[in-house]
């Protein structure tokens, strides 16, 4: 019996012949009813007429491209707000919650976990109501940089956690005080450690910017939602499939920079412990 094998087994029982039939025959069953769902959504659509071509042609004039145009400013907009503000409250409650004030620890851990466990749509929701009424987007900004500042709190904290506990001994040696310490030497690092997840959680904060569109900020949901609504035959098929590859893109763009960040933090590393070697 190969390693792989007697690894595997000791964390589950080997399926036999029978089982290994059954899983086929569920597999199969699955993807049979996963196909039907999938046929019976699209003929359902397709007999309310949101395959018919002429449901197009609002995306032939100026101003349905100019309305998708400002919807994805507006998302990016509220994105790159959000995202500023959730990393620098993400580290001032990262840090707070390390304090060896017991003070300070008391009031950042409680606002970290209220946040992260209160649903963002209601918090969106209650701001806008409550002090953005006339200014949806403050409201939307506010809520998202709350709710991710706390989940990227969470995250700051584990990466400083995660540092060697020789290197904030060995700043200490040096004379540097605590503000210094998580400043210049365990915060860096921590970024730097956490970066994947930090970026994974600024993509969901670019997806969530699409909930504006409960509390009627013109982000690039709310601009379809415009455009299949005041259009003939309410095209609502059409502007998910214009909108759809617009939020990928945009995912896959802020994806993609992380790993360019993450690649040329690697190699500036590298040569610098050569440089040391």
């Amino acid at each position: 019996m190969s390693t792989r094998t007697a690894s595997a087994s000791v964390l589950y029982d080997v399926p036999g012949p029978r089982a290994r039939a059954r899983y086929r025959v569920l597999g199969v069953l699955g993807l049979l009813g996963t196909a039907g769902l999938f046929w019976w959504i699209v003929s359902t659509l397709s007999d309310q007429g949101q395959f018919d071509g002429d449901l197009w042609d609002p995306f032939q004039y100026t101003a349905v491209q100019q309305r998708v145009v400002d919807g994805v400013l507006a998302t990016l907009k509220v994105f790159g707000l959000a995202a500023v503000g959730s990393l620098v409250l993400g580290a001032l409650l990262a840090v707070g919650q390390l304090s060896d004030h017991r003070a300070v620890r008391l009031v950042c851990t409680p606002v970290v976990q209220f946040f992260r466990a209160l649903p963002l749509v209601i918090m969106i929701f209650a701001l806008w109501q409550a002090l953005f009424t006339a200014q949806p987007m403050w409201g939307l900004v506010v809520g998202l940089t709350l709710y991710n500042g706390a989940v990227q709190a969470e995250v700051i904290r584990s990466g400083i956690n995660a540092v060697p506990r020789g290197q904030a001994e060995a700043a200490y040696a040096l004379g540097l005080r605590k503000t210094q310490v998580m400043s210049l030497v365990l915060i860096p690092q921590a970024v730097r450690s956490m970066l994947p997840t930090i970026i994974g959680q600024l993509v969901v904060t670019l997806k969530d910017t699409s909930l504006g569109y409960i509390i009627t900020y013109p982000e690039l949901l709310y601009a379809g939602k415009l455009i299949a609504t005041n259009s003939d035959g309410y095209p609502y098929i059409p502007v998910l499939i214009v909108i759809t590859p617009i939020y990928i893109a945009l995912c896959l763009a802020l994806t993609g920079l992380a790993h360019r960040i993450e690649s040329r933090g690697r190699r500036g590393a590298n040569r610098r412990g050569t440089a040391a070697a």
